[in-house]
């Protein structure tokens, strides 16, 4: 497993002083039971609040919004888990942003196995791809181009849905409900992020989303975290109908960061 360097480590620090302080913000005190003291300067429960919710001391846990040099147990995690109100997959980011969860063990891609490649091809006429968890496409059949128009490049970079969701135009126009899922896909690219310091795969993307999207600008800060899943997405078809997929996702055996998504038949246009 590679090790962190001195920069990886200050810039985790950093996310998870940035991480608490987006979640103290978020709890009204009435929310956490506590009594009203009037107008306040910043939105949300004080340092000093919530630190007594977790049963630790205020300076302590100012020193961790600052993002200083110091060690927390696992106790001290859950405590302010629960005083934060964290669901399970922002528990699981607030403990590996502390260091406490093992990082992955691959720093680069994960090459990709014939078999497992040919599989988007299998489901045709069924849009169906297989993407890493930088979002990259690994392989995918001729309907995705057809349902993701501008989802391959003529660069001849390997197709990406993050980039193509944020920096391509025609993503705004196919995806119908394209704020939410744009929101959803960014918070799950923080996660994995999180997952992986130091890996470049992620900084790269994270600094070109940046660069190119004023929105991921926006978002970025709120450190908002998802996890990966299946659900129903509408997208625009080119005759201008809207078309509702539902979509299921599969990791691969042996390799949980590929993950294979299969479109199922959609309902008639619109």
């Amino acid at each position: 497993m590679p090790e962190s360097g001195p920069s990886d480590v200050q810039e985790r620090r950093g996310d998870l002083a940035a991480f608490l302080r987006s979640r103290r913000e978020r709890i009204t005190p009435r929310e956490a039971g506590l009594p009203s003291t009037g107008r306040r300067r910043t939105p949300g429960l004080r340092r000093e609040e919530l630190a007594l919710l977790a049963g630790m001391s205020a300076t302590w846990y100012t020193y961790l919004e600052q993002g200083r040099d110091i060690r927390v147990s696992d106790q001290v995690l859950d405590a302010l888990a629960v005083a934060l109100r964290l669901d399970a997959h922002e528990r699981d980011h607030l403990f590996r942003l502390a260091g406490r969860a093992p990082a992955a063990e691959e720093a680069g891609p994960v090459p990709v196995a014939p078999e497992v490649a040919a599989v988007p091809l299998l489901l045709q006429p069924h849009p169906a791809f297989l993407i890493d968890g930088t979002y990259e496409v690994l392989s995918h059949n001729p309907a995705t181009e057809r349902v993701f128009p501008g989802l391959v490049t003529p660069d001849g970079r390997r197709p990406n849905f993050a980039r193509w969701t944020f920096l391509e135009p025609r993503a705004r126009e196919v995806l119908v409900d394209w704020e939410p899922e744009a929101r959803g896909l960014l918070a799950r690219v923080r996660s994995l992020a999180g997952a992986h310091p130091g890996d470049p795969r992620f900084r790269r993307l994270v600094e070109e989303l940046h660069e190119g999207s004023a929105e991921v600008r926006d978002w970025w800060p709120r450190f908002e975290v998802e996890a990966r899943g299946g659900g129903h997405k509408r997208l625009r078809a080119p005759d201008g109908g809207v078309v509702t997929y539902a979509y299921t996702a599969f990791h691969a055996a042996g390799r949980p960061e590929q993950t294979l998504v299969i479109y199922a038949a959609p309902d008639a246009p619109s």
